[in-house]
């Protein structure tokens, strides 16, 4: 056995896994087939580990057709991670005055990997506003979040960062993006029009503890007449409610981990 290979084997739990982390990075359900040829096992050796997921709710089957799709089990447990949780309860009080504020929705976004995942959101008060779901995933170098998280960042995290991002975006312009952080840096925030729906401005700022961020305060900023906010109000306010977060977290639990 070489050096570098595991001390102890699991294979059933080697199996699930690989199920797993493949129907989580799908962007669609996986047939059977689908699944076997992604993880390199045959259909017999998986069949007895789906059914298992699937009584114990990790995986599900759309109107049991046949095809499988991971379930937000896995993300309700790492929310109950008592450092991710206390920076969720701390944070909930100011998003919500924040909201009301500037009639805008928000939400907080957490890294996972290569991408940003949504941990929490509050909606607008009004009748109209953008609002994403708790669970949403986009790729850091995609994202008015993900650019501020890698922001404040230690240049030793940042280097990690982006040795992941290139892993899965190998034509990522690594210099692009560090000039576009470093602008970020010096306004305090990010202010970037949405990649996903016109109109729409993402303002992102960052959640400090320590000497980086655990995680990013976002408005998806939607322009409308007669509104009372404009988008240079409403990014002073979200700056000073990541602020807030910021101060309560220095006071309280160590910051989140990355889910």
């Amino acid at each position: 056995m070489s050096s570098d290979s595991p001390k102890y084997r699991a294979p059933a739990l080697d199996k699930g896994l690989d199920i797993l982390e493949l129907l989580a990075k799908a962007t669609q359900p996986l047939s059977i087939a689908e699944i076997s040829d992604g993880v390199g096992r045959s259909r017999g050796e998986i069949f007895r580990m789906l059914q298992v997921l699937e009584e114990r709710d990790y995986i599900a089957r759309a109107d049991g057709d046949g095809a499988y799709s991971i379930t937000p089990r896995l993300f309700r447990l790492g929310m109950e991670q008592p450092p991710v949780r206390n920076l969720v309860e701390t944070a909930m009080p100011v998003m919500h005055r924040l909201a009301e504020d500037i009639d805008q929705s928000c939400h907080l976004v957490v890294p996972s990997q290569e991408q940003i995942v949504v941990i929490a959101r509050v909606d607008p008060p009004g009748e109209t506003g953008l609002v994403v779901r708790v669970g949403h995933r986009r790729p850091i170098s995609h994202s008015a979040s993900g650019y501020v998280l890698l922001a404040w960042q230690t240049e030793e995290t940042r280097d990690r960062w982006f040795r992941t991002m290139l892993e899965h975006e190998p034509t990522l312009k690594r210099a692009r993006v560090e000039a576009s952080i470093k602008e970020i840096r010096e306004a305090g925030l990010a202010t970037i029009p949405s990649e996903v729906v016109d109109g729409v401005t993402d303002l992102s700022a960052p959640i400090i503890e320590g000497n980086h961020a655990v995680c990013a305060l976002t408005v998806p900023f939607i322009e409308r007449r007669g509104a009372k906010i404009d988008m240079r109000e409403t990014a002073r306010l979200l700056m000073a409610a990541a602020g807030d977060v910021s101060r309560e977290l220095s006071h309280g639990a160590p910051g989140a981990a990355m889910v």
